[in-house]
């Protein structure tokens, strides 16, 4: 089996760790195999898109969401290191309200599946990061939303004393909105 698959207390967040192979050369793994990835999972899924983003230590981006054309997000890092999260929004959902959160980097070379319906973000806890995702959907901007990144009700246990400064936020994800006013 290329993938080692592990499931997390929300329903549908499965954590990827590839099988590597390394020698005195370097190492060399698969990032993604439809076949193997549904074999793996269980999923099948079309994606659609890949992003790469690089952010420095401190950068917090999301929690993000689309209301309409709900993205699934395949996610790794190929440089530093993040803490990622997602937040379970699906309304019906016996684990609504609830985080699960781990580190993703270039060394653990883990990967993270958000399912559609997660809000999504992560913390760049290294000097810098490159972060990648594979999405199910294509970006929508006129349907994204955030969720505030520190909001109580969720309490996330974000790493914030790697830092020496308060996360830095794009403006979108200052004025994010708490999970109670998520859907007015």
């Amino acid at each position: 089996m290329p993938y080692q698959v592990t499931t997390t207390p929300i329903e549908g967040v499965l954590i990827l760790e590839p099988k590597v192979f390394g020698d005195a050369r370097g190492f060399f793994f698969e990032s993604f195999n439809a076949r193997d990835f549904a074999q793996a999972t269980g999923l099948v899924r079309n994606f659609v898109q890949d992003n790469h983003s690089k952010s420095s230590q401190g950068v917090l981006r999301g929690l993000h969401f689309q209301v309409q054309h709900p993205q699934g997000k395949l996610v790794r890092v190929t440089q530093g290191s993040v803490f990622d999260v997602a937040v379970d929004i699906r309304r019906d959902s016996k684990t609504f309200g609830q985080w699960f959160g781990l580190e993703l980097s270039a060394d653990n070379k883990r990967q993270l599946w958000v399912p559609e319906g997660l809000a999504h973000g992560f913390l760049v806890t290294s000097e810098s990061a490159e972060f990648l995702y594979k999405t199910t959907d294509y970006y929508h901007p006129e349907h994204e939303r955030s969720l505030l990144w520190n909001d109580p009700a969720i309490g996330i246990d974000w790493p914030l004393h790697l830092l020496s400064a308060p996360p830095l936020l794009a403006a979108k994800d200052a004025a994010a909105a708490p999970l109670a006013n998520l859907f007015e």
